[in-house]
């Protein structure tokens, strides 16, 4: 063990705080990204005094699955109100915060190499469970209480970062829906003389969908848009896996409009011996079938597809209304289903979707107007990239921290 690698367990100790007179009642659990969120669990009828409370600035682990998942959901509270978990949970605080951060030890816990380090840990269950003390055994570089300091706020910095270009992602992309509606929705496009088209009298027409202004049609979704598939090259042959092009799948859904990075890649001699095609950046992808049917991702740079997505494609290349009108087909197929959702998507559900078309011109006009939109959310998410690789760089170098 290196000079200033210390055993956790000598820094830590457990707490047991039941709930026992009921006063705390939002339950959390941990999930696999070491953040606490609301439970999923169902509690009625459960005894709540049995519960765990967790205070601020103290952790909460589940060491049950860690050999299955190859992660230590573990946390640190920074909630001012006390909250509970599961009793299966352990809980536990650093003796003496003046010698080792709370944050500075979260830090350490968020490392790859600390899960990987937990999951050699394991035990032989078919779960894997991580052994109380065998995680107490584990050990940390722990400097001078001024380095963590400066380690910390570094580390915070790049994280405020991040969460600041993720509010303006959301906010680009309300903005987009904004126009989008505005346009196509609401009627209220520019005219010749740069007025709101319905406001300022705009002649309208009846169509199967209501009015809509003169000179537009009404068509169904795949004459509208080009909706096109997938494939998958051999999984047997390895020249055609873990190439330069990115291979988007159900799993590459984001939370936010782009999916950027792929957990796949394949070759080109992949791509050629496949079904799917290369396609461009900003095309619009939908999950066909899965846990996350009628989800939409548009893809940050040309990627190939696998044969559980469709793609779809605009006019003369009106990649974002082609994304936005199927963001909206995608709630009115999701509301229409059982349960609002889908076992799977099928061509026949886009044929017998009956949208609004407009004339190309005011297509394009949109496109160039809601472009810089989806340009400037495109630069922020690329720019969250660089800053989550310097997250990981920072958090990987922890093992050669000194004094």
């Amino acid at each position: 063990m290196r000079s200033n690698y210390k055993r956790i367990g000598d820094h830590i100790r457990q707490v047991n705080v039941r709930n026992v007179d009921l006063k705390a009642t939002n339950l959390l659990g941990i999930n696999i990204d070491k953040f606490f969120m609301p439970s999923v669990a169902n509690v009625v009828g459960t005894d709540m005094s049995t519960y765990k409370i967790v205070k601020n600035g103290q952790f909460a682990c589940n060491r049950m699955h860690v050999g299955r998942d190859y992660r230590l959901p573990v946390a640190l509270s920074r909630s001012t109100e006390d909250f509970l978990v599961s009793p299966a949970y352990d809980v536990f605080e650093i003796k003496d915060t003046k010698t080792l951060s709370p944050e500075y030890l979260m830090m350490w816990f968020s490392r790859k190499e600390f899960d990987r380090n937990a999951w050699f840990y394991t035990d032989a269950d078919v779960r894997g469970g991580l052994d109380w003390e065998a995680f107490c055994d584990m050990t940390l570089p722990i400097p001078s209480p001024d380095k963590q300091h400066e380690i910390v706020k570094e580390y915070n910095t790049i994280l405020q970062r991040i969460d600041l270009n993720n509010q303006l992602i959301q906010k680009l992309e309300e903005t987009a829906q904004a126009i989008y509606k505005q346009w196509f929705v609401d009627f209220e496009f520019p005219n010749e003389n740069g007025e709101p088209y319905k406001s300022a009298g705009g002649e309208m027409v009846e169509s199967e969908l209501g009015e809509i202004p003169m000179g537009w049609e009404v068509n169904s979704f795949t004459k509208t848009f080009k909706l096109m598939g997938g494939g998958t090259p051999s999984t047997e042959i390895d020249s055609y896996w873990n190439g330069e092009i990115p291979f988007f799948t159900a799993k590459d859904v984001t939370e936010c409009y782009y999916s950027f990075d792929t957990e796949r890649n394949i070759t080109k001699s992949g791509l050629k011996n496949c079904s799917s095609r290369l396609y461009p950046e900003n095309t619009t992808f939908v999950v066909a079938r899965g846990a996350t049917v009628g989800s939409v991702a548009l893809s940050g740079k040309q990627m190939a597809m696998n044969q559980s997505c469709y793609a779809i494609l605009g006019k003369d290349g009106s990649a974002f209304f082609a994304h936005q009108s199927t963001l909206n087909l995608m709630k009115s197929l999701t509301s229409q289903a059982t349960g609002a959702t889908f076992g799977a998507l099928v061509t026949k559900n886009f044929d017998e979707q009956i949208i609004i078309e407009p004339p190309i011109e005011i297509v394009m006009h949109y496109e160039k107007i809601v472009g810089n939109v989806y340009k400037s959310m495109l630069d922020h998410l690329k720019l969250n990239l660089l800053l989550m690789k310097t997250k990981n760089l920072l958090l990987s170098k922890l093992a050669t921290v000194t004094d």
